[in-house]
């Protein structure tokens, strides 16, 4: 059983140096030598936003026997946020409420004013402004997933609700989430979503926390010499506004090189993070729960614990996978939150191999390469493709991997060097006996 276990954890980290070779130093290569545009370059650190989402839901039922299928909510919650701090220094726009804060453009087009207000009187809807600056967002894209799952796992689990009826309430709640973010009057867009994101990191979002604080120190570091552009109400007229705003262009190709450099790294930091967790005691305690969860809560253990804890890491990792998301996709809407959208993460985790973390990555980039190939035109002959037939195709594409290779597509890997080593060694063990 030992020697089985090693075996394993050599394939998968001979896996996990091959997935890496290719993320940092292969496509790399083939962008610089003109085979990859920035295009393709910037689609591939968006599916690797999904390998980190499939790894967080592969952590969760392939290790602990828990189908969430509201992973995209999570997703998106970190998503807005991300979002929310990218309208905040993005589009021209808007308009400067009265308390010095610009309105961003994407929130201006649907602000719900109440009945007699005109449009000066609109204010910055509170809970936006945290997201000004990005530190502050990042955490908090971290943090909102982490306590939502936090407070549902604490309900639901502790309640014992398990197997078939915590899919079927995530599922609900999934579809719940997509309703709410769909309203104008939450204030988040509606169903137009965050748009018009123009810049990343600029300088003033890392140093102060609201752009008041910013025009201030902008003014006194140049000693006041705008003074003459600020209107009868002592603020910066709007075009002027954004004077101070300097930051990286999302639509720089130095930038989307290194968006994808910074998605790789974070995809090969959740997948060792998932690794750890999984060889550690913690993790036989998960495969426990997974296998037989009365025998091990009447050995004294809180089994409700250790689930709350999977659901959280799983949970943190979507809102990772959404920050990431945004600045390359340029736009969040609340499609992405639609129910299905879940469960096309548990077809790339079936596909690829649940239980397997390696799986899961691979998974999920196989189907959505797949995705974009065969719903792009391309001249088939004969043979006359539609995109219309995507659905079948991928449903017919888990039905097989779960009728002829239930470990997933990382089982042909397992065949393969298998058959190698058994080759290999019969030589040997019949030299042995």
């Amino acid at each position: 059983m030992k020697g089985g276990s090693q075996e394993a954890l050599i394939k998968s980290k001979r896996a996990f140096s091959v997935l890496a070779f290719f993320a940092f130093f292969v496509l790399p290569l083939l962008y610089g030598a003109g085979f990859l545009s920035i295009g393709d370059v910037n689609m591939l650190g968006r599916y690797m936003t999904f390998a980190i989402l499939a790894l967080g839901l592969d952590l969760l039922w392939g290790y602990v026997g828990i189908l969430s299928l509201c992973q995209f909510t999570f997703f998106c919650l970190g998503a807005y946020a991300m979002g929310m701090h990218l309208a905040h220094h993005g589009g021209p726009e808007g308009i400067i409420d009265a308390e010095g804060w610009k309105i961003p453009a994407c929130l201006f087009v649907v602000y719900p004013y109440e009945v007699g207000e005109a449009s000066g009187d609109a204010l910055v809807p509170g809970f936006w402004k945290p997201f000004w600056n990005l530190p502050l967002t990042v955490l908090l894209g971290l943090a909102i997933p982490g306590l939502v799952s936090f407070a549902l796992g604490y309900l639901v689990f502790r309640s014992r609700v398990r197997g078939v009826y915590f899919a079927i309430l995530t599922q609900a709640i999934a579809v719940a989430s997509w309703l709410v973010f769909c309203r104008n009057d939450v204030k988040l867009c509606g169903t137009n979503g965050l748009t018009r994101f123009d810049v990343i990191a600029p300088k003033e979002s890392i140093t102060t926390f609201n752009p008041v604080d910013a025009k201030d120190q902008w003014l006194a570091s140049h000693g006041n010499s705008m003074e003459y552009d600020l209107n009868k109400d002592g603020k910066l007229d709007q075009l002027d506004y954004s004077v101070a705003e300097v930051g990286f262009s999302l639509s720089s190709a130095e930038v989307q090189l290194a968006l994808y450099f910074i998605t790789a790294i974070c995809l090969f930091g959740a997948y060792l993070l998932c690794r750890w967790i999984v060889n550690s005691r913690l993790g036989k305690i998960l495969l426990a729960i997974r296998d037989d969860e009365p025998t091990l809560h009447f050995f004294g253990y809180k089994p409700h614990v250790f689930k709350i804890f999977a659901f959280c890491i799983a949970a943190v990792l979507a809102g990772l996978a959404g920050m990431l998301f945004v600045p390359q996709m340029k736009i969040v809407t609340p499609s992405n939150m639609e129910a299905y959208r879940s469960l096309l993460v548990v077809v790339w985790v079936a596909v690829g191999g649940r239980g397997t973390l390696t799986g899961a990555v691979l998974g999920a980039l196989v189907v959505n390469l797949l995705y974009n190939y065969l719903t792009s035109e391309h001249d088939y002959g004969l043979f006359a493709w539609s995109p219309d037939y995507w659905p079948i195709l991928l449903g017919l594409l888990f039905l097989g991997v779960v009728l002829l290779l239930p470990k997933g597509l990382v089982q042909l890997g397992q065949r393969f060097s298998s058959d190698k080593v058994s080759g290999s060694d019969a030589p040997e063990e019949g030299a042995k006996t």
